[in-house]
């Protein structure tokens, strides 16, 4: 077992489909424009790390997605349904980690730590949130119990899952907390981001 899979979701930077939460801070057009600069900063971050990246895409096509983020990559459409549907289908019997694409501090070091762990030493891995869910969840083979009935978007997704993985008598690798920007207020955490939208 050499290699793991790192897979990123990701929306085409759509206005009024992308980072809505931020819109009343930014408007559809920043919002969109935000989004952009994330994901494709996120998705650098994973192609740094070495290991083979997938790019779970919404919103746009294949070639659009190439176009804007790059060909180090395979391309897989999300299937229709929920945040549930769409982990699952991405799930494998080998090891996979899920990224969303909204953590700015992701660092490469964390994206290839989260691959070896599995690779090497864990069935679990896990990048705790700083608003109580996870922006990576790692696993060496489908573990669909993490993912279904999950209170998505809530501050209970990181507790449920810890206590899933207890019952299951899986200790998970925690990795360090980041924070995810999807609120107004977390705008003024990263200026850079922010700058020129």
């Amino acid at each position: 077992m050499s290699d793991a899979a790192l897979i990123l979701f990701a929306k085409y930077p759509v206005p009024g489909r992308a980072k809505t939460r931020l819109i009343p801070a930014l408007g559809a057009d920043g919002a969109a424009a935000l989004h952009r600069r994330l994901a494709k900063r996120t998705f650098d971050t994973m192609v740094a790390s070495g290991h083979r990246i997938e790019v779970q895409y919404d919103l746009g096509s294949e070639a659009e997605f190439r176009d804007w983020l790059g060909s180090d990559a395979d391309y897989v459409q999300q299937p229709e349904g929920d945040l549930t549907d769409r982990l699952l289908a991405a799930s494998r019997d080998t090891p996979h980690v899920f990224f969303g694409a909204d953590t700015p501090d992701l660092t490469t070091d964390i994206a290839r730590n989260a691959a070896d762990l599995l690779i090497h030493s864990h069935d679990v891995v896990i990048g705790p949130a700083e608003d109580g869910g996870y922006y990576l969840i790692g696993m060496k083979y489908p573990l669909p119990g993490l993912l279904t009935d999950m209170p998505w978007s809530t501050d209970q997704v990181l507790p449920t899952t810890l206590e899933r993985l207890h019952e299951l008598d899986i200790e998970p690798f925690m990795l360090p907390m980041l924070a995810d920007c999807d609120r107004p207020e977390d705008l003024e955490r990263w200026p850079d981001l922010v700058a020129g939208l």
